[in-house]
This record gives structure tokens, sequence and C-alpha cells, in this order.
């Protein structure tokens, strides 16, 4: 998986040392009113299925990259909806033994215009998920996508669990 330049010259000082590192997750709907499908790619680090998800860059708000790693991961323009939750996502360390936490944005966002197609080397397919079958998901990402549908304009303050 590429790594942001500016995490790439992190490491060479702290190497594996554990990074806090600012996330957003966008998850894309096809309808802001009633959405039935929801926009997923497969990792091609691990092969999970996953909503959108990226590091923020340095001086970048965090649905400026929503918008961003929507259009370079899967080829489409969104609009972001609104800040759905704020979480602290458990450590996770990378097959080459970096570390890193992660204080995950997740954003609901809604589908404007482009095909949905594989855009960089993070992910191997993109595609439309059905929203009533996301068995296939990992239990957090589920959750991600199931607060973004049940969203009521207030942000959730996640602090238990949020892995």
């Amino acid at each position: 998986m590429p790594i942001p330049p500016y995490v790439a010259d992190l490491r060479r000082h702290v190497e594996h040392t554990e990074l806090w590192l600012p996330g957003t997750t966008a998850v894309v709907l096809d309808d802001d009113t009633e959405p039935t499908r929801v926009l997923l790619v497969r990792r091609s680090d691990n092969g999970a299925w996953t909503p959108v998800t990226g590091i923020v860059d340095p001086g970048e708000h965090p649905a400026v990259t929503a918008v961003r790693e929507a259009a370079e991961e899967a080829c489409v323009e969104i609009r972001v909806v609104g800040l759905v939750a704020v979480g602290v996502v458990d450590e996770v360390t990378y097959d080459n033994g970096d570390r890193a936490r992660y204080l995950d944005h997740t954003f609901r966002c809604v589908w404007v215009s482009g095909e949905p197609a594989v855009g960089d080397d993070e992910s191997s397919e993109v595609r439309w998920w059905p929203l009533d079958d996301l068995t296939a998901l990992a239990p957090r990402m589920r959750e991600r996508i199931e607060r973004a549908l049940a969203w009521d304009g207030t942000t959730a303050l996640v602090t238990d669990g949020f892995v």
C-alpha cells in the first residue's frame, strides 16, 4: 500500500513506532434520500471490502480528504453530506511492522458523477454494493456504514469499540 510522502518521511525517523494519524472514511451512497447501494473498494493489501478510506494530509480538512480519496481510489466525484462519527481505531500493525492508530472521521457522502473504477494500486476492485447484504464486511466497516445510513445530523463521538 502506498503511504503519503510525509508518513514515509516520518518512518525514516521513527521506524516502526506507533504513529497517531488522522484518517477519513467516506461512506458513499448512491442517493442521499433513498440509498440502495454503497460504494466499496477491495483493498489490495488484504483483500477486504471497505468504504473509501485514507490518511488526512498535513493541513487538509478531513472532508476534503474524503472527496480526494474517492477520486483517487474509485474515480468518482462525491459530495460530503455530513460528519457521522469520530472515533479512535485500535492499533494497526502492517506486514512490514509499521504501527499506527487512527483518529477516524466517518462521513456520509453521496455520489455525484463518474463511473466507479480502480483508480490506483490501493484497491483491486471497486463496485456498488447492495445495502441489504453487508455480511461480507468486517464489523467495524459495517458499523460505519450503518451509522452513516442512520445519521440524523448529529456527530457520534464514539469512545467504546470504534475499531
